[in-house]
């Protein structure tokens, strides 16, 4: 990977305009954004409820990296490098799971809960288990939320966390149950895919079931103006205590908007998805509460159910787009919810998303692709977001000695 030649492409981005296109099209731009972005930053596996009990796991890839989050006998929720101490194998194929142990299949290497080595046959003597475990990888749980960070030595997480805290509080994160994941596969790049999610300029036109009920009209923070309607619901969550003025870090951001007049919940209707409310406050007329952490993912709390969306690269020009559909963990399935009428909107808008962003692709890559301007009332968290990935970007060809 030539640090110097990736460094000239961050050297010729136009503040306020879109990327070069080897930032978009190159293998080496994909190697790069693996190492300087996703090995270093704080992402967003789910909610705690998907390691329900003693054993429960969760296997999952971070680009070609396999990681496995666990529960173990105290209840203590750990994170580990998916990679046998043997030679190598992955443990745990991805998806969720509930083992007493974790067992490689390949020869048999058997490990604790909290990454110990437990038993490897056939070993010399001398062999010690306990310099044989899993190696551990930095994780957070906040307010029922689980972050992990590959990196040695994770950037500061403690601003997000207490206002994460804050914020999410009112949703009772850890009384949800996962109703439902998808996965979508998209032939684009990440951060088009990433651009496309942080920006409404082509909600109006490319997303007709959302803008039913999501307010896209609105700029950057889903800033209203003096739209007396908003107005009147800051005031009354202010009054009711839950925090809705936007917030933000260096690569987070978290607020709490209106939804459009007469609606409850980001729906095809406007109305609850499920009878049993995660935030019973106002009767369950609390907008959205919504955080999105750079480089990866957003995540819409309203009163009735919580939807996360998370966009992995996988390689150059392929992005594998995760959709995660929770509700109150007591909502029985098909009395007060419908898995279908749960998932529909997001569903539909994920699809219609996925289309262009890879037409997107598809005009990136040609010969007269010439990088444009952002529009500085509808696309300034698309902006942002760039801006993020080419600091963080920079700081990583400085760490690591650009000659």
């Amino acid at each position: 990977m030539d640090l110097n030649h990736i460094a000239t492409l961050f050297d010729q981005r136009r503040e306020r305009h879109t990327l070069p296109q080897a930032l978009y099209t190159e293998p080496y731009s994909f190697d790069f954004d693996m190492a300087a972005v996703f090995a270093e930053s704080w992402l967003m596996v789910g909610l705690e409820c998907e390691l329900p009990k003693t054993g429960s796991y969760v296997s999952m890839m971070v680009g070609k990296w396999p990681v496995v989050i666990t529960r173990d006998k105290e209840g203590t929720i750990r994170a580990f490098h998916n990679s046998c101490r043997h030679r190598g194998s992955m443990i745990c194929a991805v998806g969720n799971g509930t083992s007493p142990k974790l067992v490689c299949p390949y020869h048999r290497w058997t490990y604790d809960l909290d990454g110990s080595l437990f038993a490897a046959g056939r070993m010399d003597s001398d062999f010690d288990k306990a310099e044989h475990g899993l190696k551990p990888v930095a994780i957070e749980c906040i307010s029922g939320t689980i972050f992990i960070c590959l990196s040695e030595t994770p950037p500061p997480i403690e601003d997000f966390r207490e206002k994460l805290m804050q914020y999410a509080a009112p949703h009772n994160l850890k009384d949800a149950k996962l109703a439902y994941e998808s996965v979508l596969v998209e032939n684009a790049n990440w951060k088009l895919v990433m651009e496309n999610g942080r920006e409404c300029y082509h909600c109006s036109t490319g997303h007709p079931e959302l803008a039913k009920t999501f307010p896209v009209g609105m700029s950057k923070h889903f800033d209203s103006g003096h739209d007396a309607r908003v107005i009147a619901f800051e005031e009354t969550m202010d009054a009711l205590g839950l925090p809705q003025t936007p917030v933000e870090g260096h690569y987070w951001q978290i607020a709490r908007f209106a939804l459009n007049e007469g609606c409850v919940s980001i729906s095809g209707d406007g109305q609850h998805l499920s009878k049993k409310l995660m935030c019973e406050a106002n009767e369950g007329d609390i907008g959205s509460m919504r955080w999105a952490v750079d480089p990866h993912c957003f995540v819409h709390c309203t009163a009735d159910h919580v939807f996360m969306f998370s966009a992995m690269p996988v390689g150059p020009n392929e992005t594998h787009v995760t959709g995660k559909w929770y509700v109150h963990k007591d909502a029985v399935e098909g009395v007060d919810y419908d898995v279908e009428k749960l998932i529909d909107l997001w569903t539909k808008t994920n699809l219609e998303d996925k289309a262009l962003a890879e037409n997107n692709q598809v005009g990136v890559n040609s010969l007269g692709y010439t990088p444009g301007p952002y529009s500085q009332e509808a696309e300034m968290l698309a902006q942002r977001f760039t801006d993020y990935y080419c600091d963080k970007s920079r700081a990583y060809i400085e760490a690591h000695g650009k000659q």
